[in-house]
Order: structure tokens, then C-alpha cells, then sequence
């Protein structure tokens, strides 16, 4: 028997991720009597809900068998797939990026930045990041015992840190910021680009023309890094060729985006959803105040906890068996790392946030050959800010009631009210 309509629905509605207990529920309940089994809606293609640790890693291991690009990556509708194709000339991904490539051409773009982000790669950043987190934290601390950590620091200090890498100029920052609102958070009427509550059809005119504001800006930006190259990471993509051909109009501006947007919006849901848990649970901060060793711990279970990214589709390109149940091919598939996450077969008490985890195999980043490309830089990030912050408070608390945006592809915190005391 298939997953419930009303469970389905939940899963899929962008406000069940904005109240997290909601959908933590809905997925438990799943996990408990259909941990692998078809959602059948009418306006969308029917789905497997992945719902486990050990199957999302088993799909995430087969590359070959299961595609990321040849149908949406993303859950949406008949109706939104079909516009997609129109503007897209018959793809299914309204941006051709990383995440929506597949085998050859996959290896071969991913291969342009991967030796560049690799922990070795990123130590000499270490330093510079570390001047960008004092910064904040002194920003933080300008605010005289109270701010919304999520706006005034966890929004902005990733962001900092990835256009340096990227070579995009301060200035353009908050330019940055807006237009990855946009892409991530089009349910959100207090983050989209219409700032109000979109139909479906808006909702992806609205997507459009952020990708197009995203593409003209990016156009300058490989007239600028071809003329002149560097090391930064917008050079690399401007001046990378495969087989002796520069990437083409897509590949390209899908790398820049997906760079420039999943490259601080993430880590900023996963610091400020850190935030949110510490202030929650003062006696952490003693906790890692009196033994910063432990901070990696919290950077881990951080992760775990907010889950960044909730699903990634993928799509069956052979018959075959994952956790007992048949797969064939051309079926959809709903990898579901917020549900991953909390598989009581993986943790015990997967509900509590706990530092003290003898292992955390969180997957939160993903699994095989389309791990986060900037797993290692977002860990250094938040490592960093919190080893600089710790030193500087005493206590923190919730200082009102925290907001989660609206999404039920990337989602965190967009309100940490806290108040805090300084050393």
C-alpha cells in the first residue's frame, strides 16, 4: 500500500519544513510503516520516499543506475515540469548544475574546483577566514547583549568568506544574499522576490528572473576573469575547458550559480541553526568552552541537526532491488536527508541534540561521487566562528521565538532572537 495522501502532502509542503517538528513526525511515521514505498499524488509523478540512512547511501553509491539530471532533481509538479521544458528547450532543470549532472560530464565539470577544496587545498584560508570570523563576532557583539543571530551574523559571515574565495567583490554582497533568497526560498512571501504569496506559475516566473539577473551578472564575470585570470574560483570556472572546449552557456552558468549561492546559503542555515540549539541548551557553551576540542562534535551534530538540504530527487535508469522493495526503471526517487538524519536505526535518540556522539555519520552532505564539493570549507567556516565566538561570551539564550523559512528544498532558521553576555 502506498505512503497516505495526508502524509505525502506533508512531505512535500514547504510550511511542514518551516515548523520542523511537523515534518520530523510526518517522516517518522514513514520510517515506522513505509520506510521504502510510493507517494501517488495526482499532480505530480508518483515517488519512492527514500527514507532511511542505509538506502539513501545504497542509491547515492550507484551512480550509474540512479540519475541525478534526467528528470527534475527537485519535487515539483506535471504542470511546472512541463513550463521548465518550455524555457529550457526540453530539460527538466530550470539550472544545469552540479547537482543535475550525470557520469562523463559530471566527473569532468566537478573536477574543475574538486582539487581546490580538498582539506589540503583549503588550510592556507585558514588565517584569512579567521580575521572574517573576528569581524563578526565583533559585529555580534556591537549589538550590546541582544541580536537576531540568523540576520546579523549567520546570513553574512559565510557569505563573506565564499565570494572572497570566489572573487566576487564585498560590494556585491548583499547583491549575493538577495538573489540566493530568491532561488532557495520562492515559497517564502517574506523572502521571494515578489516579497507575497505566489501561485505555482509565479513562483517559477519569479525563479526565472532571478536566474537571469544571476546569468547577466556572471556574463560580466567571465569577460572579466578570461581577460585577466587568477586562482580564485570564478577564474577557474571562467577559464576551465573539457576535451578543449570552454564550458557551454549552461554548464557555466549553472557552476557560478551553484558556487555563488549553495556555497553560503547552507552553511548559514547550519550556523544559525547551531545557534538556535546552543541557546537552547546552556550548559553546551560551558560544555565547549571547557573543552574546545569538542567544538568539531558540535560542527558535526550541527549538520545533522539542521539538515540544510532536505531532498535531492533521483531517477532509475534500470530495474533493480534497494531495501527489499523493486525499483524499475524511470522511477522517481525522493532522497530524504532530513529524514536520513533522524533514522532511529543510525541514533538512538535522534531527537536530542547531543555532542557527545561516539560516531555521527550524518549525511547531510550527501553520499558518493556527488558529495558537497564544499564539505570541507563549510566544516573549516563554522569551526573557525565558533572557536573565535566561545571566547568572547559567557552565556546565551533564546531572547523570543526562532522562524524557519519556507521551503522544502533548502531550509533554516531566518530568525534566532538571542540574548547574550560577554566575557
Amino acid at each position: 500500500m502506498a505512503i497516505s495522501e495526508h502524509l505525502a502532502r506533508t512531505i512535500i509542503d514547504p510550511n511542514s519544513y518551516s515548523k520542523r517538528e511537523i515534518v520530523d513526525q510526518a517522516f517518522a511515521a514513514i520510517r515506522a510503516g513505509h520506510p521504502l514505498d510510493k507517494a501517488e499524488l495526482d499532480d505530480m509523478e508518483p515517488f519512492w520516499v527514500v527514507s532511511r540512512h542505509a538506502d539513501i547511501k545504497e542509491i547515492e553509491r550507484q551512480p550509474e543506475i540512479f540519475h541525478n539530471g534526467d528528470k527534475s532533481t527537485f519535487l515539483t509538479t506535471h504542470e511546472s515540469t512541463a513550463r521548465v521544458k518550455m524555457l529550457t528547450g526540453g530539460e527538466p532543470n530550470l539550472i544545469r548544475s552540479l547537482v543535475s549532472l550525470d557520469g562523463k560530464e559530471h566527473k569532468d565539470v566537478r573536477g574543475i574546483v574538486f582539487p581546490h577544496v580538498t582539506p589540503k587545498a583549503i588550510r592556507p584560508l585558514e588565517e584569512t577566514i579567521r580575521g572574517i570570523a573576528r569581524e563578526f563576532v565583533d559585529h555580534m557583539l556591537s549589538f550590546d547583549g541582544e541580536c537576531d543571530f540568523a540576520s546579523d551574523v549567520a546570513f553574512l559571515y559565510p557569505l563573506r568568506v565564499i565570494m572572497q574565495v570566489l572573487g566576487v567583490p564585498q560590494e556585491d554582497e548583499a547583491f549575493m544574499l538577495k538573489l540566493t533568497q530568491e532561488l532557495f526560498n520562492n515559497a517564502d512571501p517574506e523572502l521571494n522576490r515578489a516579497r507575497a504569496q505566489l501561485s505555482p506559475e509565479e513562483m517559477l516566473k519569479s525563479l526565472w528572473e532571478t536566474t537571469m539577473e544571476l546569468e547577466n551578472y556572471f556574463k560580466a564575470v567571465t569577460d572579466k576573469f578570461r581577460a585577466n585570470p587568477t586562482s580564485q574560483v570564478n577564474s577557474l570556472i571562467a577559464n576551465a575547458k573539457i576535451d578543449g572546449e570552454y564550458l557551454n552557456h549552461r554548464q557555466l552558468m549553472g557552476y557560478y550559480i551553484i558556487a555563488a549561492t549553495a556555497g553560503h546559503d547552507t552553511t548559514s542555515n547550519t550556523t544559525a541553526g547551531a545557534m538556535w540549539a546552543l541557546a537552547e541548551r546552556p550548559h553546551l557553551l560551558k560544555q565547549l568552552q571547557e573543552s574546545p576540542e569538542r567544538i568539531n562534535a558540535f560542527v558535526e551534530e550541527s549538520i545533522r541537526w539542521e539538515v540544510p538540504v532536505k531532498h535531492f530527487m533521483r531517477s532509475a535508469v534500470a530495474d533493480c532491488e534497494i531495501g527489499g522493495q523493486q525499483i524499475r526503471k524511470d522511477d522517481w526517487l525522493m532522497l530524504s536527508y532530513q529524514s536520513g538524519n533522524r533514522d532511529e536505526a543510525v541514533w538512538a535518540d535522534p531527537f536530542e541534540f547531543r555532542i557527545d556522539r561516539e560516531a555521527n555519520p550524518q549525511i547531510a552532505f550527501g553520499y558518493g561521487v556527488h558529495v558537497c564539493l564544499g564539505q570541507h570549507l563549510a566544516r573549516m567556516e563554522m569551526r573557525i566562528l565558533w572557536e573565535e565566538l566561545f571566547k568572547r561570551i559567557k552565556s546565551v539564550e533564546m531572547n523570543g521565538t526562532g522562524e524557519r523559512t519556507i521551503s522544502n528544498f533548502v531550509c533554516g532558521p531566518k530568525h534566532v532572537p538571542i540574548r547574550f553576555a560577554v566575557n
